[in-house]
C-alpha cells in the first residue's frame, strides 16, 4: 500500500514537471514525459481512452476493468500534478510578462532556439531531401507569423480551436503547446484565464483539448510512425521560422507599458538583462540534455 502511494506521488511530481513545461513556450511536456520515463505509458493510456473496446467495458458495468484498461490511476495522478503546476505557475507568468516582457521573451528565445538545435543534432543520416523539409518548415513558420495579426479574436470558437491545436503539440516531444498558443496570439490570454479562474474560457479551452485529442492524436501518432523524420524536420523548421514571434523586442507596446509600470526610461531596451535571461534559457536546455544523455547511458 505504501509503495503504491509513493508511486502515485512520483507520477504526480512528473505531472507537475510536465505542467511546468507546458506553461513555458519552447519546452515540451512530451519531452519531460520522455525524460522521466512515462512517455510510452502516457501514449498507451491516451490510445486506450480513445479505444472503443475500453468504453465497451464501461458500458458492460465493468468499471474496474475499464479503469485498468485506460491506466486510470496513472492518468489521475498525472493530471493532478499537471493541474496543480499550471494553476500555481500561471500568476507568475502573467506577472513577468507584464513587468519584464523583454527578459521573459529572451528567456523563451534561448530555450526555443537551443531546443531546436539539439533536435537537429539528434537527427541522423541527413539527405538532400531532409534539408528541403527543414526549409519548408522554416518558411511555413515565418510566413504564418508574418501573416498572423498581432491580436486574434477572443471568441469562444477560437479559444476551442486553440485548445484543440495546443493539446496535440503538448504530447509530442520537442513541440511546445504553449509556444503554439504564442503563435495563435492567445498565450497571455489563457494564462490570465487560468490565474483568474475564468471558468467559461477554461471550460471552452478544455472542450477544445478533448476534441483535439480525439480528432488528431491517432493521426499524429500515425504520421510520426510512418514519416517520423520528415515530420520532425518540418516541425523543427516551423519552430525556427516562428522565432520572429518570440523576439524580445517584437512587441514594442508591451515593452513600453512595462517601462512605464516599472518607472524605467522611455525606450529602455534592457539588452544586458535580455542576454542574461537568454543564457539562462540556454543553460536550462543544456541541463535537460545532460540529464537525458545520463538517463540513456
Amino acid at each position: 500500500m505504501k509503495s503504491n502511494i509513493i508511486k502515485n506521488i512520483v507520477v504526480a511530481l512528473k505531472g507537475y514537471a510536465m505542467g511546468a513545461a507546458n506553461v513555458i513556450p519552447g519546452v515540451s511536456g512530451g519531452t519531460i514525459a520522455l525524460l522521466t520515463g512515462i512517455f510510452n505509458e502516457l501514449i498507451d493510456a491516451l490510445n486506450a481512452v480513445l479505444s472503443v473496446s475500453s468504453w465497451k467495458l464501461l458500458l458492460k458495468g465493468d468499471f474496474k476493468g475499464f479503469w485498468k484498461a485506460i491506466h486510470g490511476t496513472f492518468l489521475l495522478w498525472l493530471a493532478i500534478g499537471v493541474i496543480v503546476s499550471v494553476f500555481s505557475l500561471a500568476k507568475l507568468m502573467e506577472y513577468v510578462l507584464a513587468h519584464h516582457p523583454v527578459q521573459t521573451w529572451a528567456f523563451f528565445f534561448g530555450l526555443i532556439i537551443v531546443s531546436a538545435i539539439f533536435m537537429l543534432i539528434d537527427i541522423k543520416d541527413w539527405k538532400g531531401s531532409d534539408v528541403i523539409w527543414l526549409i519548408l518548415g522554416i518558411a511555413l513558420g515565418a510566413v504564418i507569423c508574418m501573416l498572423s495579426p498581432t491580436e486574434t479574436t477572443s471568441d469562444m470558437w477560437f479559444i476551442a480551436v486553440c485548445g484543440a491545436i495546443a493539446i496535440c503539440t503538448m504530447i509530442l516531444p520537442g513541440i511546445s503547446g504553449s509556444f503554439i498558443l504564442v503563435l495563435l496570439g492567445k498565450y497571455e490570454y489563457i494564462m490570465k484565464a487560468v490565474s483568474e479562474l475564468n471558468i467559461p474560457v477554461l471550460l471552452v479551452f478544455a472542450i477544445g483539448c478533448v476534441i483535439g485529442i480525439a480528432a488528431f492524436s491517432k493521426f499524429l501518432h500515425w504520421l510520426i510512425g510512418k514519416f517520423e523524420k520528415q515530420t520532425l524536420l518540418v516541425l523543427i523548421g516551423f519552430t525556427l521560422g516562428a522565432l520572429i514571434k518570440v523576439w524580445p523586442w517584437a512587441d514594442k507596446a508591451a515593452n513600453e507599458a512595462a517601462n512605464v509600470l516599472n518607472g524605467n526610461p522611455v525606450g529602455a531596451l534592457h539588452v544586458p538583462g535580455a542576454i542574461i535571461w537568454a543564457l539562462v534559457g540556454v543553460a536550462m536546455v543544456l541541463a535537460l540534455e545532460l540529464l537525458t544523455k545520463k538517463k540513456e547511458s
